[in-house]
């Protein structure tokens, strides 16, 4: 079937511009109620999981691997599923009132994206200052002051430290990968909308981003069945070759299952935009740019080169298909979301089991079983998205303006939430001194600590801290698109994807080896270890400060910086069409 051209004419902006706001209200609306409902279901898992991995860590490590694997699974699959099915519907009910009219369309269900990443700023932020109050406070009162363990019974702070593993690694981390889920599937729609792929072709072929993610939750049920029932857990050093057997089991399939519905739902070639031009794609072109987006996926969770793996997937998957390819090799990024998701939730629901244990004072040997549970899942998969959306001159004072503002935002948003997890820490710590000085017997308990005061500390900081750091990322696109237009909010998109991604890195490495050292040290497990000292040693005290600053630099700004960038962009493509028309202001009085 020959395409025809596609033309963007402004002036059909305004048609119907009235219900094309409503329908992006309604599916901002869905996106957000899902992720929230999802990442509130996740919780309630990990607060049953939890307890029961640690029971079952009486009977063996691996019982209670696969106590915590599918308890992760029931919310990767939640989540994946969930998001699936009400993206579907909302298209079809959508499709009622729009027709064939496929840029109106997609234009309108693009409000879905940033439903999920709005909800995920909540979540992966205001969880992270959460659970990193509570974790720095429990350690520095707990284990520099008064020499106790991790997860005792006597630290105040201890029960707030758990449940923000909870609120930041389960719900926080859920929504995070919702709002990519979701984000990317739009990018694709939105793409593909603009070409002449999308008047020629029926909705089979328009919808093949969410076949793509139809067909991973489908590999992804296949693929948990290896980690729970084909091969048994019977010792420590097994549980994380299997984890990483599930990244490899499941790419495989999903790449088998991809070919398929290729050649099955997309016609031989088609036609799509180009910056300006149309580019003719065959079917197998498009499988190929799913493909390296996939394995680039898998690539990335085993070897350090992190986005030298990620430029070389886009480069090849634009040489295939232009933006539809880069968009779609996103999605077979995030198209094993079910078997990741697992993997992570995994890991929070045995490191709170290892807490139960300590609390409960059963053996060091259930304590120690749980640990190497936790610590067989605690490599994470970080997920590339591409963030381009059309071609700009950086030599242009407007776009170069933009780069030096979007290279300083990363950061000044790092800073803004290492100041909120100090400023949350610092009341929890005078809380737990306080209860420590004046609750007679806990030290040697025969008192309890009340941890209802903690929790509370911790909930009111995180809803007031996120205040800074939310308004940063939210009103910076609409404040420069207004006042200065598409191009100068271009360069501030380039620029904070370039920056945030340097600091990403070092705040990865730089909190893993705080982290780390502190680790080392309690574990003992060399004999350089152990002349450092036990716990309580002034080696293990210093280890322990700088892993209050470690802990909050990998765990909150690293991973808020993925929220910075991708919500700032998706809010940019939702309102692209009133930048383009109105925006630049300050150009136009001036």
């Amino acid at each position: 079937m020959k395409s025809q051209p596609c033309t963007y004419d402004l002036s059909r902006m305004c048609y119907p511009a009235l219900a094309t706001a409503a329908f992006s209200t309604i599916s901002f609306l869905l996106s957000a109620v899902t992720s929230v409902v999802s990442g509130f279901l996740g919780m309630k898992i990990a607060t049953y999981a939890n307890a029961r991995t640690t029971l079952e860590a009486r009977k063996g490590v691996g019982k209670a691997f696969i106590t915590a694997f599918r308890s992760g699974a029931v919310m990767g699959f939640l989540l994946a599923a969930n998001g699936l099915l009400v993206f579907y519907i909302a298209i079809n009910v959508f499709k009622l009132y729009y027709g064939d009219d496929w840029g109106g369309l997609f234009e309108a269900i693009t409000g879905y994206g940033l439903g999920g990443s709005s909800m995920a700023l909540f979540g992966r932020v205001g969880g992270g200052i959460y659970t990193k109050a509570a974790d720095v406070s429990a350690d520095l009162v707990g284990k520099v002051e008064r020499n106790i363990p991790e997860d005792d019974p006597r630290n105040p702070a201890v029960i707030a430290d758990n449940v923000g593993d909870n609120v930041g690694d389960i719900a926080g981390m859920g929504s995070d990968l919702f709002g990519s889920y979701a984000e990317s599937s739009c990018a694709a729609l939105v793409v593909a909308s603009i070409s002449s792929f999308g008047i020629n072709h029926e909705l089979t072929p328009m919808l093949y981003p969410l076949i793509i993610n139809s067909v991973g939750i489908i590999v992804c049920l296949i693929t948990t069945l290896f980690a729970t029932d084909f091969f048994e857990i019977k010792a420590v050093k097994e549980i994380e070759p299997s984890l990483k057997r599930q990244l490899i089991i499941s790419t495989v399939l999903k790449t088998i299952g991809i070919a398929i519905i290729s050649w099955v739902a997309l016609p031989p070639s088609f036609t799509i935009f180009n910056f300006g031009d149309q580019k003719v794609v065959k079917n197998w072109q498009l499988f190929l740019c799913v493909a390296v987006g996939l394995w680039a996926g898998l690539i990335i969770g085993f070897v350090t080169e992190y986005y030298t793996s990620n430029a070389y997937s886009i480069f090849v998957s634009f040489s295939f298909a232009a933006m539809y390819g880069i968009s779609v090799a996103a999605l077979g990024m995030l198209s094993t979301i079910a078997t990741g998701l697992a993997i992570d939730a995994y890991g929070p629901i045995s490191d709170n089991a290892g807490g139960i244990a300590e609390m409960a004072g059963m053996s060091h040997r259930i304590r120690d079983r749980t640990d190497a549970l936790d610590a067989a899942g605690n490599t994470t998969a970080a997920i590339g998205k591409p963030c381009c959306n059309f071609k700009v001159d950086i030599l242009t004072p407007k776009v170069f303006i933009g780069l030096l503002t979007g290279a300083m935002l990363p950061y000044w948003f790092s800073a803004v939430t290492m100041k909120s997890v100090g400023s949350a820490a610092l009341k929890m710590v005078e809380e737990v001194r306080r209860q420590f000085n004046t609750i007679p017997g806990l030290m040697d308990d025969t008192a309890k600590p009340h941890y209802a005061t903690c929790v509370k500390i911790s909930t009111d900081a995180s809803i007031k801290e996120i205040i800074p750091p939310g308004a940063l990322v939210m009103l910076t696109p609409v404040i420069v698109g207004i006042f200065f237009g598409v191009e100068t909010l271009s360069g501030v998109l380039a620029g904070s994807l370039v920056s945030g991604v340097q600091i990403a890195v070092s705040a990865s490495n730089t909190g893993g080896a705080w982290d780390n050292d502190k680790k080392y040290i309690e574990a003992g497990a060399s004999e350089h270890a152990r002349t450092l000292g036990p716990e309580g040693s002034d080696p293990h005290k210093v280890a322990v400060i700088g892993d209050t600053i470690g802990e909050p630099l990998k765990d909150t700004s690293r991973p808020s910086l993925n929220i910075l960038i991708k919500l700032m962009a998706v809010e940019s493509l939702v309102f692209s069409p009133f930048f383009a028309t109105h925006g630049g202001l300050l150009f136009k009085i001036f």
